[in-house]
């Protein structure tokens, strides 16, 4: 797993932006419908993390990747909810954040820690993917849970999800929040932060976005991703374990 640098945070947020504008482009251009769309790229994300498990060390490139397309599916997961199935975000909300509970529950039971530099097994990383999974969906449906009841638009919505995530790293370096549920904590938080950035960008001026489309928007942040993970592949300035270090399967 990499080290969680500034580098880290800032790949997360593009890649959950990309997630909500990726999801939408698809939905319209690809002529799949939903369903179709989801299968797609469930599909795509699961061949990309069985590359993931086989790798023997973390690799910026395989490693992003499946976190953009997890950011993708998991924004689908909860649409296919909403606008499929018409199950209420109030549900949705509190449907994710159990399961995700029970996922965490279940692997601290198991492993008696959910750091993220303790996966190194692949039971942990297996429960680390299923958690990444589940934080995508839950803050999708509570990101548009609370920007549709409070209607505060796409910029402000942004604001407030970026204050959230400023107080939990003051509660972390100043107070002493535990360092692991400081970090899903933010996990969580930057899910909904990307998404109204994706659509205040996105979404018609009409709208209270700034009209740029889903294409511009997507493939924008897309080649943002690219030019950092390519500079972490090269520079290995999020790495933490030494070169060449195996996994241990056990």
């Amino acid at each position: 797993m990499p080290e969680v640098t500034v580098y880290f945070w800032i790949i997360k947020v593009l890649c959950t932006t990309v997630g909500e504008t990726a999801a939408d482009l698809l939905n319209e251009k690809a002529g799949l419908g939903l369903t179709g769309v989801s299968v797609l790229m469930s599909g795509l994300l699961a061949v990309v993390l069985v590359v993931q498990f086989r790798t023997r060390a973390y690799r910026a490139g395989v490693y992003w990747l499946a976190v953009a397309l997890i950011s993708v599916v998991g924004t689908l997961i909860s649409d296919n909810l909403t606008d499929s199935m018409g199950v209420p975000l109030e549900t949705s909300t509190t449907v994710f954040a159990v399961v995700l509970a029970v996922v965490f529950a279940v692997w601290y039971r198991r492993e008696r820690t959910l750091s993220i530099h303790s996966v190194d097994t692949t039971s942990r990383e297996s429960f680390y993917w299923l958690a990444v999974l589940f934080t995508f969906a839950l803050g999708t449906a509570a990101g548009d849970l609370v920007s549709e009841r409070m209607d505060l638009g796409y910029w402000l919505s942004a604001v407030l999800f970026a204050l959230a995530i400023a107080a939990v790293g003051v509660a972390h370096f100043a107070l002493g929040l535990d360092a692991v549920w400081s970090f899903w904590t933010a996990y969580i938080l930057t899910r909904p932060l990307g998404a109204s950035i994706g659509d205040y960008l996105s979404q018609p001026a009409g709208d209270g976005g700034l009209g740029l489309g889903t294409v511009i928007t997507s493939a924008l942040f897309l080649a943002v991703i690219l030019g950092l993970v390519v500079y972490l592949g090269v520079t290995r300035k999020d790495v933490t374990e030494p070169a060449g270090a195996g996994r241990r399967t056990a």
